[in-house]
């Protein structure tokens, strides 16, 4: 039963401690966007965390300095890629080339072992289906491919077709689960009086409300409860 308690106080306090090392030094890159060095730091920090968590005999505290030292190595060399191009070439890929003009550059593709299906495996996630479409295709240093299709193939947009349209306003959130967004509402420049007697108006109660949006150009857009089945109605 102790060995039990162990791993319980282990996986809270290692959990916690990844968390703060995340916040703090790794930045908000999505796991899938993480260059290799970065990618192998976690992978070895996972690995040491899980030895760590499953047997209660290895020792904690060596564990998590492991993991605040891996962390701030991978700062470190991360503020050395920012300010040294050289240094970042060394460690990092650099995109490649894999398409050009509608043609696949083979050699380029041999060099950093990406086969023909995995292109076209690519291209179809980004619904091309033709590769005749594509301009240029490049391999980013996270293994995506980024792509530029030719003119032709384009949507036309509102500047093509010299059509003024009016820029999109993001929707920003005033209520969420019942409860005032009070720092959201101070950047509107709005009150939260004006607010409560808006919903007031639309004959709301604020505890009812799931979610409610405001823009200038619709107003507040409110998303209520639906306590009958639990589901969420959205009205204007």
């Amino acid at each position: 039963m102790n060995d039990y308690i162990l791993v319980l106080v282990r996986v809270i306090t290692i959990m916690s401690l990844l968390l703060l090392v995340n916040l703090t030094l790794s930045g908000k890159r999505l796991i899938g966007e993480l260059p290799v060095f970065d990618f192998l730091v976690i992978i070895t920090m996972g690995s040491i965390v899980g030895a760590d968590i499953a047997d209660p005999s290895i020792h904690h505290l060596p564990t998590a300095f492991a993991v605040v030292v891996l962390a701030l190595f991978q700062f470190l060399v991360n503020k050395l890629i920012i300010k040294n191009r050289k240094f970042a070439r060394l460690i990092t890929f650099e995109p490649t080339l894999v398409m050009e003009n509608g043609k696949f550059l083979n050699q380029n593709m041999k060099k950093i072992r990406y086969s023909l299906d995995e292109i076209l495996m690519m291209l179809r996630e980004k619904e091309i289906f033709d590769h005749e479409e594509v301009q240029y295709g490049i391999i980013e240093s996270n293994g995506k491919l980024t792509v530029l299709k030719k003119a032709d193939f384009n949507p036309l947009t509102p500047k093509d077709m010299n059509i003024n349209v009016d820029e999109k306003e993001i929707p920003a959130v005033i209520i969420i689960e019942g409860k005032l967004d009070y720092a959201s509402i101070r950047r509107l420049g709005l009150s939260p009086q004006w607010v409560m007697e808006e919903v007031k108006n639309m004959e709301y109660q604020i505890t009812n409300i799931f979610l409610a949006t405001y823009t200038k150009e619709r107003g507040i857009i409110v998303s209520t409860y639906n306590h009958s089945n639990g589901n969420i109605n959205i009205q204007h």
